[in-house]
């Protein structure tokens, strides 16, 4: 009788022991995979060479967009979109690495999962407000709405590059109404509504692309009055405007 209590004892205490154990492998399986999710999560946001997924073909559509990138737009990070990225973030300000965090997705005006929520917020368009997009689409639509799209792009480009520049005002508003700056602010053309491509073209030059190459002045030499602008270098000619530094 004795014998078989210890029988059943032992049983009792491997079955515990068995349950214990699965329980253990359980919980670090389940951990070790909310780990993982977490971390992929997180790579959402930090994507470098050998990443693959539709955000890296959004990136590469932008950059090939704005003439960065030469390659396929197959969602594969390789050597040419790193190369592409880290050309695009010496020309943005941004830490020249070839990976594309948080703010350089930013730049890009590409949205993740995470941030999302703030895409549609009252910032605009990467860090610029509503404001500043309506007012440098109407700029953009007075000056170059014949042009091409690549063109009006250029100009919106243009208001840019001179916020930036220490020789400018430090605002778009500012510099769009600094005096004598743009023929459309002197003979009212500024106060057109700007058309959709005019919006786009704003956007774009807001999230980055450059077809100026960080051209100060742009000009129409057959109707250009002031021999100081012939003056300048020329950078690149898009349509019937010469851009210039």
């Amino acid at each position: 009788m004795n014998k078989r209590i210890k029988i059943l004892t032992a049983m009792a205490l491997s079955f515990a022991f068995t349950c214990m154990a699965v329980a253990i492998v359980y919980s670090v399986y389940n951990t070790s995979n909310d780990v993982a999710f977490y971390a992929a999560s997180e790579d959402v946001l930090t994507l470098k060479q050998g990443s693959r997924g539709e955000t890296v073909k959004k990136i590469q559509q932008k950059l090939k967009r704005w003439g960065y990138y030469t390659g396929a737009v197959d969602g594969i990070f390789g050597a040419q979109t790193r190369k592409a990225v880290i050309l695009f973030q010496k020309r943005n300000g941004l830490v020249a690495d070839g990976i594309v965090g948080k703010k350089t997705l930013q730049a890009l005006g590409i949205s993740t999962s995470s941030s999302s929520s703030s895409s549609s917020s009252s910032s605009g368009v990467n860090g610029y407000t509503s404001s500043d997009i309506a007012l440098l689409a109407r700029l953009i639509h007075a000056e170059a709405r014949g042009e091409s799209y690549t063109g009006q792009v250029a100009v919106g480009a243009v208001v840019l590059n001179r916020v930036r520049s220490s020789s400018f005002p430090n605002t778009i508003s500012a510099v769009i109404y600094q005096p004598y700056a743009f023929t459309c602010v002197n003979d009212g053309q500024i106060n057109l509504e700007p058309n959709q491509t005019a919006f786009s073209a704003a956007k774009d030059a807001m999230n980055g692309w450059d077809p100026s190459y960080g051209s100060l002045y742009y000009y129409n030499p057959a109707i250009a009055t002031s021999k100081w602008i012939f003056s300048r270098k020329t950078v690149v000619t898009i349509g019937k405007h010469v851009f210039a530094i």
